[in-house]
């Protein structure tokens, strides 16, 4: 139960995180209306019910996923890292480019991006695999570093099928296949709700037919041999349990020849297949050629360990842009159109309302009536103005203003240029619009190339 505590904490401090990336995420893919405001008498509310109750249709026109849409269109045409020759195959296999862009698009929503990389056999064949992980699933420990160097718990939370399950941490044991086959089939392995808080069911239950299994990496202190070999002129690390290999060999060698070495300190880390019940189904420190574990993990901008994305910095521009929407459409239903003043006395005599109402409708209607003697009245056209020019060009300032603190301008594509405007200009205006991303691609890049040295030293 310590490590499945270990695992449970590093999940709940990321509590926060996952509810505001649930929202963002809804106002990207268009459910803009679903935050929950309080009315005069306390009750909540969502602000789509809030809208209709005020008289207004709540109309969404949803600038969020184009401006998505524009930066990972940008970023694959000029910013995406070009792949080692080493990983040509690699990355043919995982499809790395559309791997990337998915990853991206969650980067720009939520500020975070994770890719799991390990060697296994699958359908597709034995050897490297990268896979998006969602943060729906991950856990990390509150660390504050942008590099990630002070990350010291990490890990995800799996779905598996019992077969699976058995298979994968059975071996060839088949009283300990049994053993899993039961505890999955059963549901005899329970996490129970009592020792964990209100997130508990979604980090302990799975999907129904399916098993949650927790893999947890954690950073460990452990004795370790540290030693020198002459005679192979490397230096070595090994476990305790050669210290008899190692006698062994120094004493078929001369003294000069012999292997150097002492018990030291080491920090590695160690991964644990838990169930929600707090069992440890495998147990083994990082085999892979990186000692380190498989997850490549990049947040933004993460300032005194806060996370904020692009999105986040325009949600309140796109909840106004619809309020102003909503509000002028309100305004041209709720406005009189259609609707004459006419004198009672100035109708003519061999004309009832109904001419009247249908000549008014038509557009090229003439409505005879008898003027005041002496009148020097001249036929006139009846004209309306719109009553809603001052709402246009308040939304139309919010909208500059969305491109503004977006950085997602329309210079990136080619919006506001002249009909003869050259190629150099729609490059420069293009490059300009584009410095306000060139931070968020960057660092970006940087989590792209971390998950490339991975696929590079992923070798068991």
């Amino acid at each position: 139960m310590d490590y499945l505590n270990i695992a449970y904490e590093a999940w709940k401090s990321a509590a926060r995180f996952r509810a505001d990336r649930t929202r963002l995420k809804r106002f990207t893919y268009g459910d803009q209306w679903g935050d929950f405001v309080t009315t005069p008498s306390g009750r909540l509310i969502s602000e789509r019910e809030m809208a209709t109750r005020n008289g207004a249709t709540p109309h969404t026109n949803n600038l969020l996923r184009q401006m998505v849409k524009t930066a990972v269109g940008l970023y694959r045409r000029d910013y995406s890292v070009p792949v080692a020759e080493e990983l040509k195959d690699v990355a043919e296999r995982n499809s790395l480019e559309e791997l990337d862009a998915r990853s991206l698009e969650e980067f720009l929503i939520s500020g975070c991006a994770v890719q799991r990389v390990v060697y296994e056999r699958r359908p597709g064949g034995a050897g490297l695999w990268a896979d998006i992980v969602s943060p729906e699933r991950f856990f990390v420990n509150a660390y504050r570093d942008p590099r990630g160097c002070d990350i010291d718990t990490i890990g995800m939370l799996h779905d598996m099928r019992p077969p699976q399950v058995m298979i994968r941490f059975g071996g060839s044991d088949s009283d300990r296949r049994k053993s899993i086959w039961q505890m999955c089939t059963a549901g005899e392995d329970t996490f129970s709700p009592s020792l964990f808080e209100d997130e508990s069911s979604v980090f302990s239950k799975a999907p129904r037919g399916m098993c949650r299994i927790i893999e947890l990496w954690t950073m460990e202190t452990v004795r370790v041999i540290k030693g020198y070999d002459p005679v192979e002129q490397r230096e070595f690390m090994s476990e305790l349990d050669q210290m008899p290999v190692i006698d062994a060999t120094n004493s078929e060698r001369e003294d000069d020849m012999r292997i150097v070495s002492r018990c030291v300190d080491s920090v590695r880390w160690k991964c644990r297949w838990l169930t929600t019940g707090g069992k440890v189904l495998d147990e083994y420190y990082s085999p892979f050629a990186h000692s380190s574990h498989p997850f490549a993990v990049k947040m933004y901008p993460l300032i005194d360990g806060e996370v904020h994305s692009l999105v986040e910095d325009v949600v309140d521009q796109q909840k106004y842009i619809n309020r102003m929407i909503s509000l002028i459409d309100k305004i041209m239903q709720s406005s009189a159109k259609g609707v004459l003043l006419f004198p009672d006395d100035r109708k003519p005599d061999n004309y009832s309302w109904d001419d009247v109402a249908d000549l008014w409708c038509d557009c090229r209607g003439i409505i005879p009536f008898k003027s005041a003697p002496g009148s020097t009245v001249m036929p006139q056209q009846i004209t309306t103005s719109g009553a809603t020019a001052d709402a246009h060009k308040l939304l139309g300032t919010q909208l500059e203003l969305m491109e503004q603190i977006s950085g997602v301008a329309g210079g990136l594509i080619g919006k506001g240029l002249p009909a003869n405007a050259s190629a150099a200009l729609y490059e420069t205006r293009a490059r300009y619009s584009a410095t306000a991303l060139a931070d968020i691609f960057g660092a970006f890049s940087s989590f792209v190339s971390s998950r490339n040295r991975l696929l590079m030293t992923t070798r068991l």
